[in-house]
């Protein structure tokens, strides 16, 4: 389990990130909400080591200290980031780009396993191991950047806005490979646009406005909220 306590983000004056407490269970399927600017990227940039939070806050997966750790660290101890803009290596091959995901010792060892999941999430990146990425389009492109992040064997999934850009049908393909990833027993904490689609997939979300959680529940429920609708939905 990922548990977060008192996380708090500032650059400079601006404080990005109030004091956020939330948790993401093995397997379940968790959406983060909020407008342009609300401290969503700054959160999971913070969760897998990119940003430096305040002093006070507790980030653990399981018994471990994450706040403790590198970067690095942090992949190996089971948590993995893909972020906005999905940083795939457009020069390397597909398989260059997920060989890259399993660098750690952790990773090496179901490094078979996991390649053959990554196949059978998106089966389309088997047939175009051999291909530069940055000649693919770019919902193959993320379909690579979670592939290698599945390669890192994570407990914990972290993915920054994966519909972005993409098409609707290429979105929808991507939320089906995203629940089949949380069907495999690891939990995801995804920060999403389109709050439709995330809600209709996820177990739980959290609402996230300038730098605070101000509502969290079960996303039939969010869902439901006449509140949630109008902010979020494009409900009037």
């Amino acid at each position: 389990m990922l548990e977060v306590k008192g996380l708090s983000v500032s650059y400079g004056k601006h404080h990005a990130l109030q004091r956020v407490d939330l948790r993401v269970d093995v397997g379940e399927l968790v959406v983060i909400l909020g407008a342009n600017g609300a401290g969503k990227s700054s959160l999971l940039r913070a969760l897998g080591g990119m940003q430096k939070p305040q002093p006070g806050a507790e980030v653990r997966l399981d018994t471990q200290d994450l706040l403790a750790m590198p970067a690095h660290r942090i992949v190996e101890a089971g948590l993995s980031l893909v972020p906005e803009g999905r940083g795939v290596f457009p020069d390397l091959t597909v398989m260059e780009n997920l060989k890259l995901g399993a660098y750690t010792p952790r990773a090496r060892q179901s490094e078979r396993a996991n390649h053959e999941r990554v196949l059978e999430l998106f089966p389309r990146l088997g047939e175009r191991l051999g291909q530069r990425v940055g000649t693919m389009s770019g919902g193959e492109q993320q379909m690579v950047a979670v592939g290698r992040a599945i390669m890192s064997a994570p407990q914990i999934l972290l993915l920054d806005e994966p519909s972005l850009g993409l098409s609707p049908i290429m979105s929808l393909d991507l939320f089906r490979a995203i629940e089949r990833i949380r069907e495999l027993g690891v939990g995801v904490l995804m920060v999403e646009q389109n709050a439709n689609l995330s809600l209709r997939i996820a177990d739980r979300g959290y609402l996230l406005e300038t730098g605070r959680v101000v509502g969290q529940g079960l996303a039939a429920e969010l869902r439901d909220d006449p509140e949630v609708q109008r902010a979020y939905l494009g409900s009037h």
